[in-house]
């Protein structure tokens, strides 16, 4: 495997949006986790780099999960959503990150 290089615009661009679901609030109340959307081509690896850098937190492990698109129906016309990848975030103890709070 060729050496990884990570440039902090890709890790910048790593991280799309934080999912505020009733799942993932239950998920970061219970099991200290934080459920991020992220690019579909990102790795375990880019994904720690990313929180840490942007968030400033130590970051323990990340777990990702392939979520498929949703199929829908417009009359006869059949479509598709995309697909979309998601990836759990496990702090280490003591870190975490508020996303009420201004900075």
């Amino acid at each position: 495997m060729s050496a990884l290089i990570h440039t902090q615009d890709r890790l910048l661009q790593v991280i799309v949006a934080p999912q505020v679901t009733e799942k993932a609030t239950y998920i970061a109340d219970k099991h200290e986790q934080i459920a991020f959307k992220v690019l579909k081509d990102a790795t375990k690896l880019e994904i720690k780099a990313a929180v840490e850098l942007v968030f400033k937190v130590e970051v323990e492990s990340v777990t990702t999960m392939n979520v498929l698109g949703k199929t829908k129906r417009a009359g006869r016309t059949m479509g598709k959503r995309n697909d979309w990848k998601k990836a759990y975030v496990s702090l280490k103890p003591g870190q975490e990150i508020n996303f009420a709070a201004g900075e």
